[in-house]
């Protein structure tokens, strides 16, 4: 029989070339050229597609097609499976759920199964390294090498969509990977819908049963990873048993990693005890990436896709100016791209093509966003000083007001936080700009000088 001397790429290579000859080239183009052959064995052929759309569309309109030339090739019958990258990197992650179950030692020291909550494919070989982000991920190897013994808790911030929690789970599959230890990985919201479990049972063994089961899972941790903990704002409760929590992990030396969209002391809402623990170790912040980390974050998101040959550097630059905020965007900007190519089938990938593709998901207007440097330079030219003299220590009216206003618009026009602030402004610590954006917020309710300055800057932004 021809399907026992066909190797599989042989066959597949036959198959296309059938295919070709049965459809239009415009149809080959959109709905069979980017088909890759995963797997296949005497019952089941395994398909990747780009898009889920191909998966309805083939099953609907080229079914038929698709059983009768594989028929004639191989002279029986298959089962086809389609899936998308998505699709397989799920079934990838289901398939090595052990690897998401590590090996711990119980009480009587005997190894036990213990589900991590870690995604096996966040760590530190795939996480791009730049300027922005370089002090975080030094500090969250050396704790993922020593747990326990430094920088506890370490404390990760910084904007949504810039890195924080695949830093996370690469410090918690690192000492998996490299110890015994027993990891668990959460997030506020689900340590909030735990706890409030408790409150809904009616009191009795099974109440006093959920409550234990809670603090045994989360106390008897080496490491624990808490994502997200500005979600504890409004729940009182919640807050004082992590506090507990807290406690009772940082006495046996045991690891707390927390990451939080603001720094320890802008988490006004959190209790203070906690915040001031939350500084005990190291808080280190990570700023949106810069342009050349981007760039790089960008090459390696196509390095998995079917264009990744296909986009040049004028490209990769564009869509890293159309993406300025975070790592999320530039993916989701990527895959418009690979949605867009999919549909239009284009022989060559233009910068034209890609600007016709993203305009409705990117940014139109990218050169225009605020920063505090551009809010600097015209706050500067405002008043008719430098930004030399912004950034100083000179403590003239003529200087100390345009500064005060300056650190105001950069705390209510980007979304820097007050560390990346003050830094820019000389160094100066964040208190500084906090007390220069009260200072302005107060006489911005009975002064309308001040209102009427401000709008006439904000247009100049």
């Amino acid at each position: 029989m021809r399907g026992e001397v066909l190797k599989k790429q042989d066959f597949f290579k036959q198959f296309l070339s059938e295919i070709a000859d049965s459809v239009s080239p415009g149809t080959y183009s959109v709905w069979f050229n980017d088909l890759e052959l995963i797997s296949m064995d005497d019952k089941e052929i395994v398909i990747k597609v780009p898009l889920q759309a191909h998966k309805q569309i083939l099953r609907t309109n080229y079914m038929k097609l698709i059983d009768d030339i594989t028929f004639a090739i191989l002279g029986s019958n298959y089962e086809y499976k389609f899936y998308t990258e998505d699709d397989l990197n799920e079934l990838k992650l289901n398939i090595e759920e052990e690897k998401k179950t590590t090996k711990v030692q119980n009480e009587d020291n005997n190894l036990v199964e213990w589900n991590t909550n870690l995604n096996p494919n966040l760590n530190f070989d795939n996480y791009v390294v730049g300027e922005s982000n370089r002090l975080a991920f030094i500090s969250a190897m050396n704790v993922a090498q020593s747990p326990g013994t430094i920088r506890n808790p370490l404390f990760i911030y910084g904007r949504s969509g810039i890195g924080k929690t695949h830093l996370m789970h690469a410090i918690g599959n690192y000492i998996t990977q490299n110890s015994n230890k027993k990891v668990l990985y959460t997030t506020s919201n689900d340590f909030k819908d735990e706890y409030a479990g408790i409150s809904k049972l009616e009191k009795g063994k099974e109440t006093l049963e959920y409550a234990n089961n809670f603090k045994n899972k989360y106390r008897n941790v080496d490491v624990l990873i808490v994502d997200d903990i500005q979600f504890l704002v409004g729940a009182d409760l919640t807050q004082q048993e992590f506090f507990y929590t807290f406690e009772a992990l940082h006495q046996q030396n045991k690891q707390i990693i927390i990451s939080s969209d603001r720094s320890p002391d802008d988490l006004k809402k959190i209790e203070e005890r906690l915040r001031s623990r939350f500084k005990w170790g190291l808080p280190v912040d990570i700023y949106p990436p810069d342009f050349e980390l981007r760039c790089e974050i960008i090459k390696q998101k196509l390095q998995k896709t079917s264009i990744k040959d296909k986009v040049n550097r004028d490209i990769i630059e564009y869509i890293a100016n159309a993406c300025p905020n975070d790592v999320r965007h530039i993916e989701g900007t990527i895959n418009r791209l690979l949605a867009y190519t999919a549909m239009m089938a284009p022989k060559v990938i233009t910068l034209d093509f890609v600007i016709e593709g993203i305009k409705d998901y990117v940014n139109t207007n990218i050169y225009q966003e605020n920063t505090i440097s551009h809010i600097q330079k015209v706050v500067a030219d405002y008043f008719k000083i430098t930004v030399e003299d912004l950034k100083s220590k000179k403590r003239s009216n003529n200087i100390a007001r345009p500064r005060h206003i300056a650190m105001y618009l950069c705390r209510t026009e980007t979304e820097e936080n007050l560390a990346k602030i003050g830094f820019e402004f000389g160094g100066k610590d964040h208190s500084t700009v906090i007390a220069s954006c009260e200072k302005i917020k107060e006489e911005l309710k009975d002064n309308a000088t001040l209102n009427n300055l401000l709008k006439e800057i904000k247009s100049k932004l």
